[in-house]
């Protein structure tokens, strides 16, 4: 077992945010890959180590924040002794927590938010309990949205109808039924939640998939139930995002984390959990 996972006994009270804590009993695996997935993600460390490198060679140590796509190629350089909350935001409750869209980079959260990030993690680690830490981070999030302007209500309709399609509704006709131009509905999705529309959807489409290769499922089969013209397009799709075929794909355990931390059905393939590889 690579981490120790702790859930909250109870959802967030935002809708689109949730929440697990993680600690290591030893040293991460360097070069751990962190599989893209939906969401902005917080990592809020509060004791040991965390340090990793993106796409770009860009490295961070200690708290951070990632966007849409968990930086596309995000690994782990070092992740030692450590205790972390690990916070999972849709996009648009990121909007309003950090007050600006995320592309798919890694920002220290020593950068973005100052000596109140260095606040928080002395809050997260003078509690005695995860289930305090949940409902303590949980409050801090709920006041910061309270005092944040929206994304535009356009918007949040236009992300949400991408999720409740899994990413297979098509840009024209979302833009078609706001009655706004294409240009219109990609530029303030794009300045409002960080990424394109289209690109978005196709990280949800992806991370569908993914999820159900993992389930043990025939690719041809993934590939046709997640609106993907054929197998080729589905593998070309899991290439741009983890430079994996779909075959290696599913041993990544990172993936194994979600079916324990994030609430996806537990697949068969799955019970091997967070054995190193």
């Amino acid at each position: 077992m690579l981490w120790d996972i702790t859930c909250p006994k109870r959802p967030s009270r935002l809708p689109g945010v949730t929440m697990a804590g993680f600690g290591d009993r030893g040293i991460t695996p360097p070069g751990l890959r962190l599989i893209p997935h939906p969401s902005v993600t917080l990592i809020l460390v509060f004791g040991g180590t965390i340090a990793v490198e993106d796409a770009t060679g860009r490295r961070q140590q200690g708290s951070f924040v990632t966007g849409l796509g968990f930086g596309e190629a995000l690994r782990a350089l070092r992740a030692e002794a450590f205790e972390c909350l690990q916070v999972r935001l849709s996009p648009v409750v990121a909007h309003a927590v950090l007050g600006a869209g995320m592309d798919n980079t890694v920002v220290s959260l020593d950068d973005l938010w100052g000596r109140e990030a260095a606040r928080i993690s002395t809050q997260l680690g003078e509690r005695s309990s995860w289930e305090d830490r949940f409902e303590w981070f949980d409050d801090w999030l709920a006041r910061r949205c309270a005092a944040a302007s929206p994304v535009d209500p356009e918007v949040s309709w236009a992300w949400r109808r991408i999720v409740a399609t899994r990413g297979t509704v098509r840009i024209e006709h979302l833009a078609t039924e706001l009655g706004w131009s294409r240009k219109r509905l990609w530029t303030r999705f794009h300045t409002q939640l960080g990424l394109p529309p289209k690109r978005a959807a196709k990280l949800v489409r992806f991370d569908h998939a993914v999820h159900h290769l993992v389930a043990g499922h025939d690719p041809a089969r993934v590939a046709a139930d997640t609106g993907y013209t054929d197998q080729s397009h589905l593998h070309r799709d899991i290439h741009t995002f983890t430079t994996l075929t779909p075959t290696t794909v599913i041993n990544e355990p990172f993936l194994a984390v979600d079916d324990i931390a994030w609430g996806w059905p537990k697949p068969h393939k799955l019970s091997r959990t967070l054995d190193a590889p």
